[in-house]
Order: structure tokens, then sequence, then C-alpha cells
């Protein structure tokens, strides 16, 4: 990956349209997303700004004070309390209502996935600073921490100093680093969707860092296809854009799904747990591991207690004195890691006498407008091992 971060006066200024034309331009595009067969949108750090997430090139951004000689004042919490902005959530909606077709970002923010962006219909171009994966099977991890590695050696030695719970190989972080290479699947995706798109929004970048800015310009290079291009400062590509918009990412957002007549939706923290109890010639074991909502093993919890033993290892085993017989209930109180002041939660697993009970998986939401659990058990039960 390389990058080509100009740090003049006039790069970094800030322009701003009226709301008059800021609405003109929002009725446009809902119109074109109505027409589109493939829409895409591709986002940078300006999508998150509203979240507390500082971008690089605005006039407080990571590159431009380190231009100045400053340094950036943030803290590593800052993404993992961070609550998805009303951009994020439209595309939530987009997605899940067949709009959107694919999602292109350059954020490590985890907060695409946070919010709910299915996980096959993104390409994170940049890694994603909450996701780490086993360098010998290939098997990814989402976290409620930081999962990058400690750089004490070099910022190429991507080790995180944890190992695959599958096979024990060595998890490395996901981040892209200057002048390295993007993660080739997910750089195929992104290119694919470009060139199969007819409509495609930039959210928030200032398309400098290449090759991810190439995904747009595929775009906005095709005859017949539109590049639309919503940021603050100028960008290399606004000759290409049929539409240029100056105005923040939710600004635009919210009045594209008025004229869409679609509600963004609040967002809502979904994990999913997932238990298995095995018999035994005494009492029965208990195994519970977490689950991101697409399968991918995901640590949220702190700690999990089951009859009044505690857990605080993954997974989280269980030697149980219960034999397994039907009616017989389980109480297990999950303790989270509270980046979104989530309380703890009891879960009650009760065992009827089926195979549908002896494996099976809890999707929780979690509400931070309301700090309050919803919990459902999922009609099917779970395949694959744990």
């Amino acid at each position: 990956m390389a990058f080509s971060a100009h740090h003049d006066e006039d790069s970094v200024k800030e322009h701003f349209e009226t709301d008059e034309q800021i609405e003109s331009k929002a009725r446009s595009l809902a119109t074109q997303i109505r027409k589109s067969k493939h829409f895409i949108v591709f986002t940078g750090a300006g999508i998150a700004t509203s979240a507390g997430v500082p971008d690089f090139r605005g006039p407080s951004g990571k590159w431009t004070l380190e231009a100045q000689g400053k340094r950036l004042q943030t803290s590593s919490q800052c993404t993992l309390q961070a609550i998805p902005t009303q951009a994020h959530m439209a595309l939530v909606k987009l997605q899940h209502d067949g709009k959107l077709k694919y999602l292109v970002s350059q954020n490590c923010d985890g907060l695409h996935r946070r919010s709910g962006i299915d996980a096959d219909c993104i390409s994170e171009l940049h890694g994603n600073s909450n996701r780490e994966f086993c360098i010998r099977c290939g098997t990814e991890y989402l976290r409620d921490f930081r999962a990058v590695a400690s750089h004490e050696k070099t910022v190429f030695n991507h080790r995180t100093g944890r190992r695959c719970a599958l096979c024990r190989g060595d998890l490395h972080d996901s981040i892209v680093h200057f002048t390295e290479s993007l993660p080739q699947i997910p750089k195929e995706r992104a290119f694919d969707a470009a060139r199969k798109a007819d409509l495609c929004l930039v959210l928030g970048s200032s398309l400098t860092v290449t090759p991810a800015n190439e995904v747009p310009e595929v775009v906005g290079q095709r005859r017949g296809a539109k590049l639309v291009i919503c940021n603050l400062q100028k960008t290399p590509l606004d000759g290409l854009a049929s539409t240029r918009i100056w105005a923040k990412a939710d600004d635009l957002m919210v009045r594209v799904m008025q004229h869409l007549e679609l509600s963004i939706p609040a967002f809502v923290l979904r994990r999913r747990l997932k238990l298995q109890l095995t018999p035994k010639a005494r009492g029965c074991q208990l195994v519970i591991t977490g689950l991101d909502v697409d399968d991918t093993p995901a640590t949220f919890l702190q700690s999990v207690k089951v009859e009044r033993r505690t857990a605080k290892t993954e997974p989280y085993i269980f030697e149980l004195r219960d034999d397994l017989v039907s009616g017989v209930e389980f109480m297990i109180e999950l303790q989270f890691m509270g980046h979104y002041g989530e309380p703890n939660l009891t879960l009650t697993h009760r065992y009827n006498g089926g195979w549908e009970d002896l494996q099976c998986s809890y999707l929780l939401s979690y509400s931070p407008q309301n700090a309050s659990w919803t919990t459902s058990r999922e009609a099917q039960p779970l395949s694959g091992q744990l």
C-alpha cells in the first residue's frame, strides 16, 4: 500500500455547501439509488468522525497534525466505545434491503462490521483492528479489544502473541501498513464489485491512498457508470465525479434516506453464544464459546459463571454434577467487556431431552440506548466443530 498525503493548506481546507444544495443533491442521489442495478459504497475515515473517531486529512486529522509536528491526542478505547453513526446505520439498512450490493472501506475501526453489515458484503481493505487470523489455517477471530501486534521489533511483525484455538498456529493482526500489499481476497472482491457497479458513492474519503482509491476510479472511468463523491476536502478523483457533494456523511445520508422513505435503524450490538452439552458417566460437560453473527469466533466475554464456578479463558468449559435428564436447567451468567456499558446477563438453558438441546446457539442483542439485553434461542442447531 502506498499513499499520497498532501499537507498544503488547500488540500486540508474544508468546504461546506448550503442546506439547500445538499438537499437537492441528496434527492438526486436517492433517485439514482432507486434506479441502480449495482450500487456500491466506498468509505473513508470521514464516515466515523461524528462517532468520535478522528480522520486523517481534516484540520485535526492524524496526517495533518503529523505534518505540523503535533501528536494526535486519542485513546485506543475510542473505536471500541464508538457508536456507529447515522451514515453507518443507513448503509446497514440499504444493504439489508438489497439496494447496497457491496461496501468497500479503508477504515480499520471495525465499526462497519459492528454496525451489522454482512461480512460477505464488505471488503475492509486496510484491515480491522478487532480482527486477527491464523497464519496456518486461516481461521479469523473477532475481538472486543484491539487485536493488534505490539510492534516491539518492527511494524511489519503482525504476530499478536495469541494462538489459534483450532490448530495452535500463530495469530496475526489484519492491519495493512504503508508499503504493504492489500489482502488478496478483499482486494479482488472490491475490484469485482467496482467493475459491476453502475453507481458508486464515496463517503468521507480523501481518495489519496493507493491502490484502494483505484476502486472508485474504476467506476468513474467507465462509460455509463456514475461516481458520486461526498467529502469535505478536495480529492484527486473530483474530475471523474458526476456529482460532487461538500458535506458530512451523516448530513447527506439522513437526507438520502428520507427521500428513499427508509428509516435509519438504531444501532444494536448483536452477539451469538454457542452451547454444547456432552453427557458423562457422572454429570455432564458444558462448553460455551462466543460467535459473531456470521459464525466467526468472537471474544466479547470477560468471564462466564455456571453453578458458582467461574471460567475466564476461552473456550469456557464446565464439568457439572447435573445429569442430562429432561427438565434440568443451567443458569449461565455472562460478564461482558463492557465497552457500551453492557450489564451482566443471566441466561437459562433448559435441557428437554432432545438432540437439539445438546448443541445450540443464542442470539444476544444489546441496545446501548436502553442499556438492556434481549435474548432468543436460534431455531436451528449449529454445525461444525468448536
